[in-house]
């Protein structure tokens, strides 16, 4: 009897108790079984609007432990300063003392995001710079830092701007910002997006409610089943480039350009679809970015909500296009150059960054010679042939360890390519190979059909719907790795 009270506390505890080494994130069953307790207790207090959100806030915010541990007040301590500063803003006639609130808030949220993120990043590079022996500091990120760290931001600068109103109730700010739907690694989801929503307060439709468990379902199959799968042999090769040859180096690379998208597209679509649930649109934050024709479209199509943060806060407020051409590029390099560094602290981010920034200047420039070539199938063939070919070689940077590495695995790709590994490869990675096959086709199904596979997925008998979702749960069973694989962009 004792040991079986024993045991009970031990998975208590467990529950309850934050493990650094397994965070509760979106593909781990404890969030799920949780969730499954959750949503009838929300569906109950929903039409109270003051105490759903306390509800949700409380659960959110014990979501955040799990994934983070005590940094959880981090965001409490955040939101409320934020908060308080917004309402001063408002307040306040004295535009000095507005714009010093705005830059305390900045500062404020900034430097938390740079101090754990960007330490030992800076220790390395100083040591390397003057040859110290400075040691890194052992520090934790909180997981979706960046995420609610831009998402705030946007909030206290719109206030500043008048594009939205401050909200007057703390409960409110809170629920928007600890939304844990969009919490951990977005979509970066604008409070003047949000807080209307979170003020009517509407009741989730039919279409919304089974919408979203259609984005559930395809978000658990791109990255449980899809990603994972694929992501273990990249590993392999990533992680021992002088191991292989250029082609399995290649394959190698496909296969993370294609189990990133899987990865983080299907983070998205977990994370829109339990908003759509609950009630809430959540936007859209990809839109079959490997179809595109040219690096511009490209950002237009890959993690929307950033692209646009980025267009907003940084390359707007830098000049955007309206200081002539120099200044454009100029500032183009810079969004992209913080853009590649918000992803990581590491050099290999920042080439990565800058290689787009490269290409957005190129695009630019030569646009009006490109609008005049015509569009016909073998010039928009290659138009993203070129495209995806680049998007593919920069993530080498993205994926590698170090410069080392990616040299390595250039080197290789071009100084070691046989395709007579075709046939080899294909038989010993047959699984691999048939599943990074159907993520590159699924790609490229025109979007009406995937609207009307959601549409007739919402009006299907109930049914239908279980079955999809037993042979869902099959295939993640039949593909699962040994552990719980981490979102990439959690990490970030």
């Amino acid at each position: 009897m004792l040991l079986n009270y024993i045991d009970i506390i031990n998975v208590l505890s467990s529950v309850f108790v934050f493990n650094r080494d397994e965070p509760m994130l979106f593909n781990s069953g404890l969030f799920w079984i949780l969730f499954l307790l959750f949503l009838p207790l929300y569906a109950m207090l929903k039409s109270r609007r003051k105490q759903m959100m306390l509800f949700v806030i409380a659960f959110s915010l014990f979501f955040f432990y799990k994934s983070s541990g005590m940094f959880f007040l981090l965001l409490v301590a955040t939101s409320l300063f934020d908060w308080w500063v917004a309402l001063f803003v408002d307040s306040s006639k004295n535009r000095f003392q507005r714009r010093l609130a705005l830059t305390i808030s900045l500062i404020f949220s900034l430097g938390i995001l740079l101090f754990f993120k960007y330490s030992n990043f800076v220790i390395w590079n100083w040591n390397e710079l003057v040859h110290g022996n400075f040691q890194p500091l052992d520090l934790i990120m909180p997981v979706g830092v960046s995420f609610y760290t831009f998402r705030t931001i946007s909030y206290v600068v719109d206030v500043y701007k008048g594009k939205v109103q401050p909200i007057d109730d703390y409960i409110d700010y809170l629920f928007f910002l600890s939304y844990f739907p969009c919490l951990v690694a977005g979509p970066i989801v604008r409070a003047r997006d949000f807080l209307p929503q979170m003020q009517e307060n509407q009741p989730a439709t039919r279409e919304m409610i089974y919408g979203g468990l259609w984005l559930v379902m395809l978000g658990i199959l791109k990255k449980a089943v899809f990603a994972d799968y694929i992501a273990q042999y990249n590993n392999i090769a990533f992680g021992n480039p002088t191991g292989y040859t250029g082609f399995e180096l290649l394959m190698a690379v496909l296969g993370f350009t294609m189990q990133i998208y899987c990865d983080f597209s299907g983070y998205s679509d977990i994370a829109i679809g339990l908003g759509s649930i609950m009630g809430f649109d959540l936007g859209i934050n990809f839109n079959f970015p490997y179809r595109s024709l040219n690096v511009t479209e490209f950002w237009h199509r890959w993690h929307i909500t950033l692209s646009t943060w980025l267009r907003d806060y940084v390359y707007i407020p830098l000049g955007g296009n309206r200081k002539g051409r120099v200044r454009q590029h100029i500032n183009l390099m810079v969004t992209m150059l913080l853009g590649g560094l918000w992803h990581g602290a590491a050099w290999t981010f920042v080439v990565w960054g800058a290689g787009h920034g490269i290409a957005l200047c190129v695009h630019k420039i030569c646009k009006p010679w490109l609008d005049r070539i015509e569009s016909t199938r073998p010039t928009r063939f290659l138009s993203w042939l070129l495209t995806f070919t680049f998007v593919a070689f920069l993530w080498i940077f993205f994926r590698a360890s170090s410069f080392h590495a990616a040299g390595q695995i250039i080197s290789g790709i071009f100084t070691d390519f046989e395709w007579a590994y075709l046939p080899v490869f294909i038989e010993r990675r047959a699984v691999w190979c048939v599943m990074l096959a159907v993520i590159f086709a699924l790609h490229f199904v025109p979007r009406h059909v995937w609207d009307n596979l959601r549409a007739r997925f919402i009006d299907a008998p109930w049914w239908l719907k279980l079955v999809s979702f037993i042979i869902l749960i099959q295939l993640v069973l039949q593909f699962a790795s040994a552990t719980v694989q981490p979102f990439l962009y959690s990490q970030f």
